[in-house]
């Protein structure tokens, strides 16, 4: 199996740990203070712009190409026609949405020879960051007289509320205002969402996922990951419904595309939407992860993925269906084993052990640090050890049960087996029966019931069989006294006589639902989730819920703490999907003794690994091995090779796939698209020997589109660059160039309808 594969090899890199100090590639920067916080440092490794070049609220600026895309990746403009590029895997989701059988474009990629072939994405967004603003005291306003955690919460949301329609008022923008370090400090970020974004291009599967799930988190790594879309707007180039009116969006900013290539040591600057980080944490919480969490849901998500990879091989129905749904499984269970080695190598715990002594010291050293600070470790401590049993017991229901689609889909119509049962309006049902019939339409284009029923005999076993049975829902003492705790017995029952196992059977239910009729209550698979959710609800909740209000404020003080303790240092915020800054080098690492990695790779090594025997993930299209072959890389290729990816210093995580990876000048080398397994572990501690961030070459971007998918007229609209001129003063004369061209073809035309206003005169 893949996984036995996979972890042959991680069980080996285990074997090495190391202990290293932080230097200043760690770190997610707002835009907004790098003039005061890092301009300098970064000038200093090499950067030719300055501050007010990548964040400026008053004229053009790098953030001005910077979108999140989807909500759940990051994208760039590449031309003044709205082009934006992202991730592969980012754009997975909507080419599998657009696959069928008969057109699979997962498999043969796709690509859109004029504007009308481009495809409509419902529900997919590109939001642009307008500016941002410090609002800390507007928020935190009235706050001092909370008397509670949850008061305190209630004074913020009510204050967040105000400030951001008034930030807003009699525009089209939105207002996001979010905590930083722990609710010390807020942020508003404003925003301008666009909602018709088309898919433009996507390389087949062979290339934009090249390696799989054998490669995911690893390097050196061969991967196009890349795809094409574009934004289209309405009138006044502003945000609009999809419309075959709308016109491509003409950005403010687009990144010119530099075709030097890299070198080692050179600066390189991701700009993008990290998703989630926790840096700050204590050595508690980050022993609960590496002790009791990771390894649960490792297991959890193994199971799993063992039996989908065997009925996908197994049906190309199966495999288009679950394409999308079983990377997403696969990306974070490959992400937690590689977090658990890295926290190993880092020596995480006993660093951040050997923090909290020097912070407990120095509390000691002050009266007044005493009275603040004083119980503050102790009381970590005890909130840590009131989890034990809880953390486990979600995990278990995430992962677990509700890793099971037809428990997770069952309870969904919680909501509206309380309404029937309650007697509530039937024009309410009826809402609520609308809302679940939309679901249930996309929820079983993608399922597949003979699967699911084997993942749900699997799981709910680990569950049953790995947990105490004190911390068991009522479901299982059911389970164990009818079934004998024979979970492939209790899947037959609930598969066999459940509505939720097919289409048919839920409209059913919506259809009895419509008439007043409650036939949710007794359902097993209903039944099942609801045992699961009660006792999440009343075992669970509680306690977590309690516990996290504890920790938030603990967390809060101990970041002030440290703030105070560290006053000669730059602290960043832990991502929270907002635009960040990280800058570092291009640069090689060694992963273990007697290894070293070089910062490159080539479609030589495409070929080699197709030659591996590896078919499932190393297989190639046949026409990318004749370019091969003939060294048929046009303007793109170096010295006979053709550069396909390259790695860097920079901190990145979740979010910041699709980011651009810009150089000194502000202009665009490659498209960040994952770590280094051994360098996972950043979102809890950062390993500057081990850290890098994963990018595609946007040469190898742009040999595929124009050489191998014949798309050359997508590379027309990019502003390609050989010379070292400021991005920014490049994209400027384009612009000139584009309305000058503009002015020509205005005058041409006007010549053109006179002259045929003359003719048809005479």
């Amino acid at each position: 199996m893949i996984s036995k594969r996979i972890l042959s090899f991680f069980a080996a890199a285990l074997l090495s740990i190391g202990i290293t100090t932080a230097r200043p590639d760690e770190g997610m920067w707002l835009p907004m203070l790098l003039k005061q916080l890092n301009e300098a440092q970064m000038q200093n490794k090499g950067m030719k712009l300055t501050a007010d070049d990548i964040y400026n609220v008053n004229q053009s600026s790098l953030k001005d190409a910077i979108v999140s895309f989807g909500g759940f990746c990051t994208g760039e403009m590449i031309s003044a026609e709205g082009l934006l590029l992202t991730n592969h895997h980012c754009g997975y989701g909507q080419v599998q949405q657009h696959s069928t059988v008969e057109n699979d474009y997962l498999t043969e990629g796709f690509w859109a020879m004029n504007r009308e072939q481009e495809l409509p994405n419902p529900g997919l967004t590109a939001t642009f960051i307008v500016r941002m603003e410090d609002v800390t005291k507007q928020i935190l306003a009235g706050t001092e007289a909370a008397e509670t955690e949850a008061a305190r919460e209630s004074i913020i949301q009510r204050n967040i509320s105000k400030v951001g329609k008034e930030a807003t008022a009699g525009t089209h923008y939105s207002a996001v205002i979010k905590p930083f370090f722990y609710g010390n400090e807020y942020y508003m970020y404003i925003t301008e969402t666009f909602k018709d974004v088309r898919l433009v291009g996507a390389p087949p599967s062979s290339i934009g996922k090249f390696g799989g799930d054998t490669d995911n988190w690893m390097w050196p790594r061969h991967t196009g990951d890349f795809s094409i879309f574009r934004i289209y707007a309405g009138p006044n180039n502003e945000p609009a419904e999809y419309s075959p009116d709308n016109k491509p969006y003409k950005p403010k900013h687009h990144l010119p595309i530099s075709l030097n290539g890299i070198q080692e040591g050179d600066f390189t600057m991701v700009f993008g939407f990290p998703g989630r980080t926790n840096e700050y944490l204590t050595s508690q919480a980050v022993q609960e992860i590496y002790e009791v969490s990771n390894p649960a849901k490792i297991n959890i998500r193994e199971t799993k993925l063992n039996i989908l990879d065997k009925d996908m091989k197994a049906s190309d129905d199966v495999r288009i269906k679950y394409a999308a749904k079983y990377a997403s499984i696969a990306n974070y269970w490959k992400k937690w084993i590689g977090e658990n080695r890295g926290i190993r190598k880092a020596n995480a715990i006993a660093e951040k052990q050997q923090l909290e002594q020097q912070f407990a010291q120095w509390v000691a050293a002050d009266a007044g640090r005493k009275a603040k600070y004083g119980n503050l470790l102790s009381d970590f401590e005890k909130n840590y050890n009131a989890l034990e049993g809880i953390t486990i017991s979600r995990d278990y229901i995430n992962e677990a049960a509700f890793g099971v689609e037809i428990v997770k889909l069952a309870n969904n119509f919680t909501t509206l087996q309380s309404m029937l049962a309650q007697k509530a309006p039937q024009s309410d049902i009826n809402a609520q029966v609308t809302k679940l019939e939309n679901y249930s339409s996309g929820f079983f284009k993608d399922y597949h019931a003979p699967s699911d029923k084997k993942v749900f005999a699997a799981l709910l076993d680990l569950y049953y069989s790995n947990i105490d049975a004190k911390l068991h829902p009522e479901a299982f003492k059911m389970v164990r006294t009818k079934y004998k705790g024979n979970f492939e017995k209790y899947a037959d029952e609930v598969f066999n006589r459940s509505a939720f196992a097919s289409e048919a059977g839920v409209k059913k239910l919506l259809a009895d639902a419509k008439q007043g009729k409650n036939s949710i209550a007794n359902d097993p698979a209903f039944e099942l989730a609801n045992s699961i959710a009660e006792y999440y609800r009343v075992n669970v909740m509680p306690t977590y819920t309690t516990v996290n209000e504890n920790l938030n404020l603990l967390y809060r003080m101990y970041m002030a703490g440290l703030r105070e303790m560290q006053q000669d240092k730059n602290f960043y915020p832990d991502a929270n999907s907002t635009l960040r800054v990280a800058y570092g080098k291009v640069e090689p690492y060694k992963p273990l003794d007697g290894v070293q990695y070089t910062y490159y790779t080539t479609l030589e090594g495409v070929m080699e690994k197709a030659a591996s025997g590896v078919a499932e993930d190393y297989a190639i299209p046949a026409k990318l091995r004749e370019l091969y072959e003939k060294k048929d890389y046009g303007r793109y290729g170096v010295d006979g090779k053709m550069p396909v990816a390259f790695i860097a210093s920079n901190h990145t995580t979740g979010g910041n796939s699709g980011s651009p990876v810009i150089n000194a000048n502000g202009q665009l080398i490659g498209t960040n698209f994952d770590r280094n397994w051994e360098g996972t572990m950043s979102d809890i501690v950062y390993n500057p020997d081990q850290v890098r961030n994963i990018s595609v070459d946007v040469r190898y971007m742009l040999f595929i589109v124009d050489k191998f998918a014949g798309a050359g007229h997508l590379v027309e609209e990019m502003t390609l660059v050989t010379d070292d001129t400021s991005g920014l003063a490049q994209v400027d004369a384009r612009k000139k160039e584009t309305e000058q061209s503009s002015k020509k073809d205005k005058k041409k035309d006007r010549k053109k309808k006179k002259a045929k206003a003359e003719a048809t005169a005479y």
